[in-house]
């Protein structure tokens, strides 16, 4: 049987090549696609969300939330790396949407319905788990689980120098998940960052006649031309893809049992993550942290949903 799934995310160029993984695989039943301000603001993440799925146009279109703007979002974006609308400047056309939902209400309803069967994959920051989860405790128990892309344990940080750009940008929802009697499995930056592509990853993407083809060539040339020219980089990681595998195959990565918090308050270390990695910890542990992973294999393991994807939209 596949597994239920909702993808949170803030799509990012990244985001984009998850969702195009995830709607494809049959492993996987993607019940809604849910969007956040993150890399981009709450407006255009709606936006991307609709003009991706419109442009992959999969059998079966998921639900999709809107986004809500958050209320202490930082003065910061992705959209230096991303493009400025978030999608490598494509300005897709989407559809203008009857009867928009909040994501989190999506979120509530979809697992009401099916109670015990829904992941949550949340790709950017946790800000529509978390308003859920304080409007109605009561569905914790009915999520299945919650598979986290962000964070660091060792690794320095993409917003800051020590804060990862997911839990940066919301670190108070951040902390509420990991607080939150939910079975947590956190993919962080020290796994994602180690796991890159080069440029011979275009020549192995799908064909660009077909509909995910077409998407990817566009936006990853995008990426690698930015990250070039910006960062210095002649690879690029695609962390929400690497967490994607990470559900699908998890026995591709290590996992430890870990104790872990947010900071939420302190000027220079806002969303950083901290571990109590003592010889004596005092914090029980609450997720399992993802500390390495086969890189060769999850390498892999992406270019091929990407190439299935290609095949589904031929």
């Amino acid at each position: 049987m596949s597994r239920k799934i909702i993808l949170d995310c803030d799509p990012g160029i990244d985001d984009a090549v998850a969702i195009t993984m995830a709607l494809f695989d049959p492993r996987l039943d993607v019940l809604a696609v849910t969007a956040t301000a993150g890399t981009v603001d709450a407006a255009q993440a709606n936006t991307n969300t609709s003009a991706i799925i419109s442009k992959l146009d999969p059998a079966r279109y998921p639900r999709i939330g809107s986004a809500v703007p958050p209320l202490d979002a930082p003065v910061l974006d992705d959209i230096h790396l991303n493009g400025p609308d978030g999608m490598a400047d494509c300005q897709f056309p989407t559809a203008t949407r009857q009867n928009d939902h909040p994501s989190d209400k999506v979120m509530a309803d979809l697992i009401r319905r099916y109670p015990g069967d829904v992941t949550i994959v949340c790709l950017g920051p946790q800000s529509n788990l978390a308003r859920m989860l304080r409007r109605d405790p009561m569905l914790i128990p009915m999520i299945d689980k919650v598979v986290i892309s962000g964070g660091t344990v060792a690794h320095s940080g993409n917003a800051t120098a020590v804060a990862e750009m997911n839990f940066f940008f919301d670190p108070l929802s951040a902390q509420e998940v990991c607080a939150s009697p939910t079975t947590k499995s956190l993919v962080p930056l020290d796994v994602t960052d180690s796991i890159t592509f080069g440029l011979d990853l275009m020549e192995k993407l799908p064909s660009e006649t077909s509909r995910a083809g077409e998407l990817l060539h566009k936006i990853l040339q995008y990426k690698f031309r930015v990250s070039h020219q910006k960062l210095g980089r002649e690879v690029m990681p695609l962390q929400d893809a690497v967490t994607l595998v990470s559900l699908l195959e998890p026995e591709l990565f290590q996992w430890e049992e870990m104790a872990g918090d947010v900071e939420v308050k302190g000027s220079l270390t806002r969303g950083m993550t901290l571990f109590d990695r003592r010889l004596r910890p005092e914090w029980k542990p609450n997720m399992e942290v993802a500390r390495r992973a086969s890189t060769a294999d999850v390498r892999d393991a992406i270019i091929r949903g990407l190439r299935y994807a290609g095949q589904q939209t031929a």
